[in-house]
């Protein structure tokens, strides 16, 4: 089943306007519902505005969003809904912290739910376990925390609504290699424990490789590639026509079968490569 879904979207910015500005052009594609799905693509591809499509805070200009089959444009009035049911995590963090303390910065999804005191701050807590967030921090000013634990507070705040569908724009920006693994590893583990489906943008192919069942690659407003990561990053010349690269492991397996190693290309990960390299030297470590 799908949890979002895509039909002939399009949005035009400032429409009949000197300004007008198409983002995203003819797209349909659907998110499969329990899955992680990337969506990359060069700066202004309309990534984010997609994002927004499916949250409810943009509008179409033609198409539909579906989210659990349900067109979210159907009931206007009830759009606001839409968003305890899909949150969205902004790629600034600060776009999303305006709360006096971290505690009541994660609760003002809930809050906005009608749920009783008791339960909010179940999901205060349950949410700050998710992302690392320790307790003697919930009392602080979210504006007192350095950079990656406003990124932290941020999710945390869209976690606490439960939403059926989580989507991050850059969720790792900014953060040193191991504060990029163990955020990445927290959603995934969120993901797993919840049966959310998650929807995550970036710019690096690593996170893409690692963390993503499914990548949809757009470019130029308009859908260009869809399938697993193994899959997209087959043919690197593909993904490089329009910008992007592939991540390191698979440029380091094209690079051995231009000198002749007879290596599968498709590798994408770490663990792939390390299978592949032993399977070249006959699995012992030592060449044949």
């Amino acid at each position: 089943m799908n949890a979002v879904e895509l039909k002939n979207v399009t949005f035009t910015y400032s429409k009949n306007t000197p300004f007008e500005k198409t983002a995203v052009s003819c797209v349909s594609v659907s998110f499969e519902e329990g899955k992680t799905t990337g969506i990359i693509g060069h700066t202004g591809c309309g990534k984010s505005t997609v994002a927004q499509m499916i949250n409810g805070l943009l509008k179409p200009t033609s198409g539909e969003v579906l989210v659990m089959g349900k067109n979210i444009w159907d009931e206007p009035k009830k759009i606001k809904d839409v968003r305890f049911t899909v949150g969205l995590v902004f790629q600034y963090p600060e776009y999303q912290l305006f709360e006096e303390t971290v505690r009541k910065d994660i609760a003002f999804g809930p809050k906005n739910m009608k749920l009783d005191k008791t339960e909010i701050e179940i999901r205060v807590k349950e949410a700050a376990d998710f992302v690392g967030i320790p307790y003697e921090m919930l009392d602080a000013s979210p504006f007192d925390l350095s950079g990656g634990q406003k990124r932290r507070v941020a999710i945390a705040g869209v976690m606490a609504m439960r939403p059926k569908v989580l989507i991050l724009d850059e969720p790792a920006a900014g953060l040193d290699p191991r504060g990029r693994d163990e955020i990445l590893t927290r959603i995934s583990d969120y993901k797993k424990q919840t049966g959310s489906t998650v929807i995550m943008i970036s710019h690096s192919m690593e996170d893409m490789a690692r963390y993503c069942d499914n990548i949809f690659v757009m470019s130029e407003g308009r859908k260009y590639l869809y399938g697993t990561p193994a899959e997209i990053f087959s043919d690197a010349a593909r993904i490089e026509a329009v910008g992007l690269g592939v991540p390191r492991v698979t440029k380091l397996m094209n690079k051995l079968c231009e000198m002749g190693y007879g290596v599968d290309t498709s590798v994408y990960t770490l663990d792939g490569a390390e299978a592949e390299i032993m399977r070249l030297l006959g699995g012992d470590g030592n060449a044949t």
